[in-house]
């Protein structure tokens, strides 16, 4: 009964809870519904609201238009204050702008103060409101303006407008009511525009300008009108006036205005006038000054990043150009403050394209985000950064450089001041044109002397100017080439800065520098970035100079002073691989490494070309190259360096030798040397006579690599089928790859051609004609790199533009085809260097980008750049005309057979093995010594049989004939008529293979059976079966042997031999 009562208990308790629940939320219900009447009673009555304000707005204006534009400015501020008080700018556009007009219609009444809207700025009652509506009034003018795009018509015209809005209220100027009477009211009215401005300020109003600026300018061609540009740039000015160039206000106007891309160009373009102010309130100086405070000028670019801080500088240098005497007082503040700025885009500029680079028109890859908007100003951009490097800049940056005056024969000559060019742009055409006149300076050879103080006060400008375009240089990636070529344009500026250079120290020139790279100070980085940029510069000027520029004009630089250049590089680059500074290079000094070396390279390979330096010139004699073989040997990174870098500083004949050590190495390594316990793999080939060329090809392009650098051994079959005798113990397979690269080689099969004048060999353009003419540029490449490869010299002379390809050197970014088109066809190349130095118009002369070539009868015409449209006029053009005639003649046309041959060479040959000599000198390796033959050398390596010895009359009178009687022309005769080629071994006769043997013949080769005892013992004992007047001398080119019959009389040998020589009888297999 108990636990029945509990159970109704909680039941009625739960019916109760139930019942509460229920009032509760339908009481809530009722106050949502009622809350929810009130919201909606809100919003509707909003609405009716909004709708009848607007409703009057438009009424107001309607009957305003309708002629009543004297409408009282009580009146226009009530329809404001209700336009406002409702505003929405997407449905309020149209209205918003007819409030506008209206309130500058009234204000260009004459003689009706009540009119003026700015009247009410008077009233006691009214002037807080008034300044706070003209304030909202003029942040929503910029709020619209952000929004507008100024290219678009009707957007151009709202632009106007609200800019008018904000110029006329921002400034007392144009009000007439402080006209006469009202003038004492001038200073409140002041003070009322100011604080106006100081609103706008804080709101973002630079932001706004940077926007519509931005929008209008960063394209190719300006799409805001002059009137528009002008008031934007008032604006912009009135509140850093007003504030008396405060700090803040100049960071502003330096963040959001000065970094709009190109800004003053368009400014000197469409309102001079702007520029005018700019001057009269000495405002470059002062963002100089203001920039020049370290903390400032890393705020400013942190704000800016990398894209806008370039802009800033384009538009600070173009202020630069316009105000020569500021940039003359200030000029170390104007250059400290361009190397923060370029030091600061450096930091994201990028050697390689990854997934965080971005790629920007002049800086290159840029690891920020580039905003490709600005792309379209980029030409722009860089016009104003080539004010920089452009004469005028560069006259008064360099001012203490190019003051000194050069020594002519002991008395100072005063060089003829050259006028500035009136175009601040580079100066393309006056460039080249200037380069092809004679220079006029006449000077003492420059050496250095030293006796300048390194910490005075003009060497640090001078460092710190150079330090600037060097910085310059790293930074701006995509335009270095025209940052040189602007630096190079006076032929005095280089000169005279190595002659400053040469006065540093105390004792001048290399020791200085020396000592700069041990030392980690900041007066010595700046030393080292001037010698970086004498390097960089003098070695752009010397590849853009052409052979006739530097030998006989002698443009910038004498050749002595080459010497002197190329003496102290020499020097210095030696030091920094032997001293151990390039080993653990890193950042600057391997960028300086690398500008000293490029230089050096430049000079000794123009040098190579054609000398201008003296015999031993490029030697270090404190370099003994015993020393050198044994750090190579015992793998010294110093060592290695030196040969990867500089191998000219080793003797040329030690050189050879270690080419052959490394080839010996090789050999060894593979296993093709003989040894006491095994004997290297030997490939056996048949070659028939009659079908050389085809037989050694079909069998020796199959061989790997390294059966091709193995033993080799022929047999002949003559051209009756029959194996000719004979075993091939190296000299049969000289014979055979001699006859098969004599006729390869032939420019009859026309794989070679020959260059006109000293007819010199390089691959024919038409050889495509032959099937499968790679594959036979291959072969012949694998042939040639095997003679090399076994020491054996083949009289083939190539054109030295092949022999530079064959090198590597055509991918080197110095490299320029027009320096070697003369080794090609001098008359074309005279052709076309004639052509950059026609004075009259170039279009007389009809030239097309095209190229007429005869092929087997035919001319075919075939264009370089794959167009025919004629040359433009200017000079730049024809510049670009020229080099591509040359690469094309000598890189295009024989890309692929030049390709083909060099990596069939490389497959015998490693690159890394003849990149230590020069193109001159790899034609020595190929071809021997171009030296007169040294006969004592000959003689003491010569090997007599058949009874012939050293004390022999008959080879007492061939050694007399040659040394005496014979031509330097003959002796090379005789040689190629017993060895094949006329030129020496290059290491001397000692490594002839197989050595040169003379042999004592009796009878004519068809009856020849070797040598026996009875003839030797006749040939020792001068004992003839019968007088061999009547027959010649013979030779095995094969085995480097001559066969000479046993003559009784000198005169008789000496004409034997002479007729054989010029017969060119030899070429037979004993």
């Amino acid at each position: 009964m108990f636990s029945a009562s509990q159970s109704s208990r909680a039941q009625f308790l739960d019916k109760a809870r139930q019942a509460r629940e229920e009032r509760r939320e339908l009481k809530e219900r009722e106050r949502a519904a009622v809350q929810l009447q009130a919201l909606v009673r809100r919003f509707l009555c909003r609405c009716r609201l909004q709708r009848d304000i607007r409703r009057e707005v438009e009424d107001f204006f309607g009957t305003n238009e309708c002629g009543s534009s004297k409408r009282s400015a009580l009146s226009v501020f009530k329809i404001a204050r209700k336009l406002l008080f409702v505003f929405n700018p997407k449905e309020d556009k149209e209205r918003f702008e007819k409030l506008c007009r209206c309130i500058l219609n009234s204000m260009d009444v004459e003689n009706e103060p009540k009119v003026w809207y700015v009247s009410l700025a008077l009233s006691k009652d009214l002037t807080l409101l008034w300044i706070k509506q003209i304030k909202d009034i003029l942040w929503f003018c910029c709020e619209f303006l952000k929004q507008l795009k100024p290219d678009i018509l009707q957007d151009s015209r709202l632009v106007n407008l609200h800019l008018t809005m904000l110029v006329t209220f921002t400034d007392t100027s144009t009000w007439k009511i402080l006209r006469g009477k009202g003038e004492t009211l001038r200073p409140a009215m002041n003070h009322i525009c100011a604080n106006i401005m100081g609103h706008l300020n804080q709101k973002g109003f630079y932001s706004v300008l940077q926007i519509l600026l931005t929008n209008g300018l960063a394209r190719s061609r300006p799409s805001l009108s002059k009137g528009s540009l002008t008031a934007i740039f008032s604006l912009a000015l009135r509140p850093v006036v007003a504030a008396q160039f405060s700090d803040n206000l100049l960071r502003s106007f330096l963040i959001h205005v000065m970094s709009v891309p190109a800004i003053m160009t368009h400014l000197a373009t469409l309102t001079p006038e702007r520029l005018a102010v700019i001057e009269s309130h000495d405002l470059f100086r002062k963002f100089i000054l203001f920039l020049s405070r370290e903390a400032q000028c890393r705020d400013v670019c942190v704000c800016l990043e990398g894209s806008h801080t370039l802009c800033l500088l384009g538009n600070l240098v173009f202020l630069g150009s316009l105000n020569d005497q500021v940039l003359e007082e200030e000029t170390a503040h104007f250059v400290g403050v361009l190397i923060r700025m370029l030091s600061y885009c450096q930091k994201y500029v990028s050697q390689k394209k990854s997934n965080l680079t971005h790629w920007h028109p002049v800086l290159g890859w840029f690891s920020q985000t580039v905003d490709y908007g600005l792309n379209e100003s980029m030409p722009l951009l860089t016009k104003q950064l080539q004010h920089l490097w452009g004469v005028h800049m560069i006259r008064i940056l360099f001012s203490d450089v190019l003051s000194k005056k050069l020594l002519e024969n002991q008395e100072i000559a005063q060089l003829p001041a050259q006028p500035v060019s009136p175009q601040n742009s580079l100066p393309m055409k006056n460039l080249f044109k200037r380069a092809f006149q004679k220079s006029a300076s006449v000077r003492n050879i420059l050496k250095p002397v030293g006796g300048k103080r390194v910490d005075s006060a003009e060497v640090q400008k001078v460092c710190s100017i150079c330090v600037l375009y060097q910085t310059t240089l790293t930074t701006l990636t995509q335009i270095r080439l025209q940052i040189l070529t602007g630096l190079t344009y006076l032929d005095d500026l280089l000169p005279k800065l190595w002659a400053f250079i040469c006065e540093l120290g105390p004792q001048g020139g290399l020791k200085l520098f020396l000592e700069c790279l041990n030392n980690d100070t900041e007066e010595s980085k700046r030393l080292l970035a001037m010698l970086m940029l004498f390097c960089d510069c003098s070695r752009h000027l010397i590849t853009i100079l052409d052979d006739i520029e530097v030998y006989e004009e002698q443009i910038s630089f004498k050749l002595e002073e080459l010497v002197t250049i190329s003496s102290f590089l020499n020097s210095f680059v030696f030091k920094m691989i032997w001293d151990g500074i390039v080993e653990n290079a890193r950042g600057e000094t391997l960028e300086l490494f690398h500008s000293v070396h490029g230089w050096l390279m430049v000079l000794y390979e123009r040098d190579c070309r054609r000398r201008f330096a003296p015999d031993d010139h490029w030697l270090r004699k404190d370099l003994k190259p015993s020393v050198l073989f044994q750090e190579l040997d015992k793998d010294k990174k110093r060592a290695q360096l030196l040969l990867q870098y500089i191998p000219h500083v080793i003797p040329h004949k030690n050189r050879v030798l270690l080419f052959r050590n490394m080839v010996t190495k090789e050999k060894e390594k593979l296993g093709l040397v003989e040894t006491s316990s095994a004997s290297p793999h030997v490939t056996h080939i048949t070659i028939r006579r009659s079908r050389m060329l085809e037989d050694g090809y079909e069998q020796l392009r199959q061989l790997s690599q390294n059966a091709m650098k193995g033993v080799i051994r022929v047999k002949f079959v003559n051209d009756l089928g029959v194996d000719e005798a004979g075993i091939d113990q190296d000299g049969v397979f000289k014979e055979f790859l001699e006859e098969i690269i004599k006729k390869v080689f032939d420019p009859a099969l026309n794989l070679f051609k020959t260059t006109s004048g000293d007819e010199r060999l390089y691959p024919s353009p038409t050889s495509y004609i032959h099937e499968n003419y790679l594959q036979l540029f291959e072969f012949v490449g694998k042939m040639l790199g095997k003679a090399v490869y076994e020491g054996i010299v083949v009289d083939v002379p190539f054109a030295s533009f092949f022999l530079s390809q064959l090198l590597g050197h055509h991918h080197s970014v110095f490299y320029s085809s027009v320096d070697e088109l003369p080794s090609l066809d001098s008359e074309f190349y005279k052709n076309l260097t004639s052509i950059k130095r026609y004075d009259g118009d170039i279009s007389d002369l009809g030239l097309t980008l095209s190229y007429d070539e005869d092929v087997m009868g035919q001319v075919v015409m075939g264009p370089p750049d794959g167009s025919m449209s004629p040359v433009p006029p200017s000079l730049s053009h024809r510049i670009s005309y020229i080099h591509l005639m040359a690469h094309f003649r000598m890189h295009t046309q024989i890309k692929s057979q030049t390709a083909a041959l060099i990596s069939g060479f490389r497959s015998i040959i490693k690159p890394e093995w003849i990149r230590m000599f020069s193109a001159p000198e790899l034609q020595r390796l190929i071809s021997g010594d171009n030296a007169e033959i040294d006969l004592e050398d000959l003689k003491k390596h010569t090997v007599y049989y058949g009874g012939f010895h050293g004390s022999h009359r008959v080879i007492i009178w061939l050694w007399d004939i040659l040394a005496n009687d014979f031509s330097p022309e003959e002796r090379a005769m005789f040689l190629k008529f017993v060895t094949s080629c006329s030129r020496p071994p290059l290491l001397g006769f000692a490594y002839l293979k197989p050595p040169f043997s003379i042999r004592c013949v009796e009878v004519s080769d068809d009856q020849d059976t070797g040598d026996t005892l009875g003839s030797v013992l006749r040939g020792f004992f001068t004992i003839r079966k019968k007088e061999p007047g009547g027959r010649l001398p013979n030779s095995s080119t094969c085995f480097n042997l001559l066969k000479l019959p046993n003559y009784s009389k000198k005169s008789i040998l000496r004409e034997k031999l002479r007729y054989a020589i010029s017969m060119n009888t030899g070429f037979e297999l004993s």
